[in-house]
C-alpha cells in the first residue's frame, strides 16, 4: 500500500478545496492515486463543498449552550445568506455543534473539525455533508467556552448577536442583566488596566487633529485631550458604563451592590470584519430556487 504523505494530502487539498481528514481518507482509499482520490471525493459529495470553499460565507447565527449555569458556549456558525440562516436544518446544525462545543470543550475551530458527532461523522465531514445537502458555503467561524461559578449567555435578535459572562458572586439575575448589557453597550474593554496603549495612542492623535482643526489655542490643547479620554474610557469600558435598565447606576456600582466581580465576558457580533456580498432579497429567493 502507497504510502499517504503530508504532500499529498497538500496538494489534493489544494486541488479540491475539501478537509485535510477527508483528503487524507480519500487518498487511503484509493492507494494514493491522486486522480482516484479527486473522484473519491466527488463521491462522497465533498467537491461540491470544496467549489462553494471560495464563497463570502457572512450571513448565519450566533448560537449558545449553558449547562447548571456553570458552563457555557457561545459560537458563531455562518452561511452564505440570510435566506439559508433562517432554515430550520442550519438551525438544528448550528445548535448541534454548539452542544457538542459544550461536551467536548475542544482547544479551537481547527480540534473542533476533529471532534466526532454523535453520528459518528467527525464534525468536518458533517460540515461537508450540510454544504452538499444545504447548497452553500458553511463555516465554523468562532466559539467561546467558559466554565465558572456563574456562567449566562444571551443571544439578541435571533442570532445577530451573543454575549457569555462568566461572573464570581452576585447571582443568575444579575449574570443575564451583564449580558443584555453588553449586548447592547458593545464595550471594547472590561477595564481600565485592559485598554490597549495603541488604541488611546490613536485616538489622542484623532483628537488633537480635531482641536487643531478648530483653532483651539496649542497650550490648552493637551488639557482638552486629557477630559475627552477620560471621558472616552468611561464610555469604551464596561464596568464604567451607565447600566442600560437603570442608567443612573453604573456597571462597577451594580456589581459592588450584589458583591460581584466580572471575571471574563464576549460578545459575537454576527459577521463583523466579513466583507458581505450586496444582494436583495429577491435574488437570493431567486438562488435559492435554482440549486
Amino acid at each position: 500500500m502507497a504510502q499517504i504523505t503530508a504532500a499529498m494530502v497538500k496538494e489534493l487539498r489544494e486541488k479540491t478545496g475539501a478537509g485535510m481528514m477527508d483528503c487524507k481518507k480519500a487518498l487511503g482509499e484509493v492507494d494514493g492515486d491522486m486522480e482516484g482520490a479527486i473522484d473519491f471525493l466527488r463521491t462522497k459529495g465533498l467537491a461540491a463543498a470544496a467549489k462553494k470553499s471560495g464563497r463570502i460565507a457572512a450571513e448565519g447565527a450566533v448560537v449558545a449552550s449553558l449547562k447548571d449555569n456553570k458552563s457555557g458556549v457561545i459560537i458563531e456558525v455562518n452561511s452564505e445568506t440570510d435566506f439559508v440562516a433562517k432554515n430550520e436544518d442550519f438551525k438544528n446544525f448550528a445548535q448541534e455543534i454548539a452542544d457538542l462545543v459544550l461536551e467536548k470543550s475542544p482547544a479551537d475551530v481547527d480540534a473542533l473539525m476533529a471532534e466526532t458527532t454523535k453520528g459518528g461523522q467527525t464534525v468536518e465531514e458533517y460540515l461537508n455533508s450540510k454544504v452538499a445537502t444545504i447548497g452553500e458555503k458553511l463555516s465554523l467561524r468562532r466559539f467561546a467556552k467558559v466554565d465558572g461559578e456563574n456562567v449566562s449567555t444571551y443571544i439578541h435578535m435571533g442570532g445577530k448577536i451573543g454575549v457569555i459572562v462568566n461572573l464570581e458572586g452576585g447571582d443568575e439575575e444579575l449574570s443575564k442583566d451583564l449580558c443584555l448589557h453588553i449586548a447592547a453597550s458593545n464595550p471594547k474593554y472590561l477595564d481600565e488596566s485592559f485598554v490597549d496603549a495603541d488604541y488611546i495612542e490613536k485616538e489622542k492623535e484623532i483628537f488633537a487633529a480635531k482641536l487643531a482643526e478648530q483653532g483651539k489655542p496649542e497650550k490648552m490643547i493637551p488639557n482638552i485631550i486629557k477630559g475627552q479620554v477620560a471621558k472616552l474610557l468611561k464610555e469604551v469600558c464596561l464596568v464604567s458604563q451607565p447600566f442600560v435598565k437603570n442608567p443612573d447606576v453604573t456597571i462597577a456600582q451594580l456589581l459592588k451592590e450584589k458583591d460581584a466581580k466580572i471575571i471574563s465576558y464576549t460578545r459575537y457580533e454576527l459577521g463583523e470584519g466579513l466583507e458581505k456580498k450586496s444582494e436583495n432579497f429577491a435574488e437570493e429567493v431567486a438562488k435559492q430556487l435554482q440549486k
